[in-house]
């Protein structure tokens, strides 16, 4: 069975399409209008091995606010979409994330119930030109519309790019922990529920 989902979402502020294939090889190819945050999805897919196509038109003469969250959305909604009934996952998953000087821990379960804690500080108000608070609004709409509980906590760190890298690869190391076939569940969802 493929895992693989494609989403699109259009409104007045955002026009946005997304295919994932979660059982890929990190292949990318990513196009917001935002050099920082295509550099993250691209770190995400490189290291999940997720395969990741996006295309974004967003309002950016205003910010990018709408861009980045909107995103995050149509990217959550695509996983969500591929992971289907999420039969045989592993669906539990964490990781300790290095970078020079900062440490992330990113911790991930494949839920069905929506949640970010988000402690994460930034020394600088802007990467580049992309404003550090607009990363909880990325993580906040993946992990809402994926489906997701989301843990990140970077536990230190100096630099604001190695912080946001971090939470991104760390995220990809997870998730890709957590949405492995698992060979013993032999095809069962991960829950006593029977479902997720």
């Amino acid at each position: 069975m493929k895992r693989q989902g494609t989403i699109e979402r259009s409104t007045k502020e955002t026009k946005i399409k997304a295919t994932v294939d979660l059982d890929g090889t990190g292949a990318y190819d990513v196009a917001t209008g935002i050099g920082f945050l295509d550099h993250m999805l691209e770190q995400l897919a490189r290291h999940s091995l997720i395969d990741i196509t996006l295309k974004a038109k967003g309002d950016l003469h205003i910010d990018f606010h709408h861009t980045t969250e909107d995103c995050g959305i149509v990217l959550g909604q695509a996983v969500a979409k591929a992971l289907g009934d999420k039969q045989g996952i592993t669906r539990y998953a964490g990781v300790h994330l290095p970078m020079d000087e900062t440490l992330t821990r990113v911790a991930v379960d494949v839920s069905g119930r929506p949640y970010l804690i988000w402690k994460v500080a930034f020394p600088t108000p802007k990467i580049g030109d992309m404003d550090t608070e607009l990363f909880r609004e990325w993580f906040q709409a993946f992990a809402q519309n994926a489906g997701i509980t989301l843990h990140i906590e970077t536990l230190y760190g100096d630099n604001s790019h190695h912080i946001a890298e971090t939470c991104f690869k760390g995220l990809a190391r997870a998730l890709r922990a957590a949405i492995a076939i698992d060979a013993r569940q032999a095809g069962r969802v991960p829950s006593t529920k029977g479902t997720l």
